[in-house]
């Protein structure tokens, strides 16, 4: 039996390495490797791509797009009947034609759209969150597309590149800081995209001084929306939503109010919780997910995909 040959073109980087780490104990899977040295080498990098079953990109937007270039140059040079499947871990072809959007939980049949795939497109750690919490609401007409939105949120520092890092383990960098307060981030396109809004939303996310974590926040007028849903109506549209996944569960709220940001750091899992209360003249909720930046939010996220995309 042949096992399915996989390159991960950019494995030295955050995510890359996270899914080498997921991926190097499989015996289900067979790791294509690059020398060190010929990591940039366009024509070593090309020669493992023929080879490759499945590339998993985890560069730059640039670079991941040039490599895309390369693989769909690939021809006679393949060891395969055709070019390699990818998964693109960077956000150059989130919302391009021709690419299926990661998020096996996004709706019925996503996660058959991607296991029939040729290219995927993982997606944003925070668009993860907040889609996942929208974009059931939305479908069952809770949220209205056009609902003015604001979105908090708060990311561990290894989400921010190489430098940001560096900076938070050398002590360099603030506890708490807010950034991309412009409004363009770009996991915007995204969230607009596949959470199913015509509005913008106002984006505001943050990052801390932990290394892995992330919160996403959702709050609501639920006076506002189209038929003026309890806490309880939106948290049972969830139950149904995300029944029987395996990465996302639907959760009470924490009886003491709060949410550690930490809580499913170096896991795959993805929570939801919504927070409510409707005495005292309160028509409102919180929404919250919680995950691992780097896991549902990156690596672990680039691995499910792998596997619908494999039949494994």
């Amino acid at each position: 039996m042949t096992l399915p040959q996989i390159f991960i073109d950019g494995e030295a980087g955050t995510t890359g390495l996270q899914i080498v780490q997921r991926l190097q104990n499989r015996y289900d899977i067979q790791l294509l490797c690059i020398d060190p040295a010929l990591r940039k080498d366009p024509a070593a990098k090309a020669e493992l791509m023929a080879q490759a079953d499945l590339v998993v990109l985890c560069l730059p937007d640039q670079d991941a797009i040039q490599s895309v270039a390369t693989i769909a140059r690939l021809s006679s040079t393949t060891t395969h009947d055709s070019q390699p499947k990818i998964i693109d871990a960077s956000s150059a072809h989130r919302t391009a034609a021709g690419w299926v959007y990661g998020f096996a939980e996004l709706a019925r049949g996503q996660a058959q759209a991607i296991a029939s795939a040729q290219r995927v497109a993982n997606p944003g750690c925070y668009a993860t969150g907040v889609i996942a919490l929208l974009r059931p609401l939305v479908d069952a007409g809770w949220i209205a597309p056009d609902y003015p939105l604001c979105l908090p949120a708060v990311s561990g520092y290894s989400g921010g590149g190489r430098g940001m890092i560096e900076a938070y383990e050398l002590g360099q960098a603030p506890a708490f800081e807010l950034y991309a307060l412009g409004q363009q981030h770009k996991h915007i396109p995204e969230i607009m995209a596949y959470a199913g809004l015509t509005r913008r939303p106002v984006f505001m996310p943050s990052v801390a001084n932990f290394r892995q974590g992330m919160l996403v926040q959702v709050p609501l007028h639920l006076d506002l929306l189209p038929g003026q849903p309890t806490a309880d109506d939106l948290h049972q549209t969830y139950v149904q939503h995300y029944a029987g996944s395996r990465w996302v569960s639907v959760l009470p709220p924490s009886p003491d109010g709060k949410i550690d940001a930490l809580a499913l750091a170096g896991t795959d899992r993805l929570d939801l919780r919504v927070f409510g209360g409707m005495g005292d003249g309160r028509h409102q909720a919180v929404l919250v997910a919680r995950l691992d930046n780097l896991g549902k939010g990156a690596s672990g996220a680039a691995v499910q995909n792998m596997e619908l995309m494999l039949g494994l």
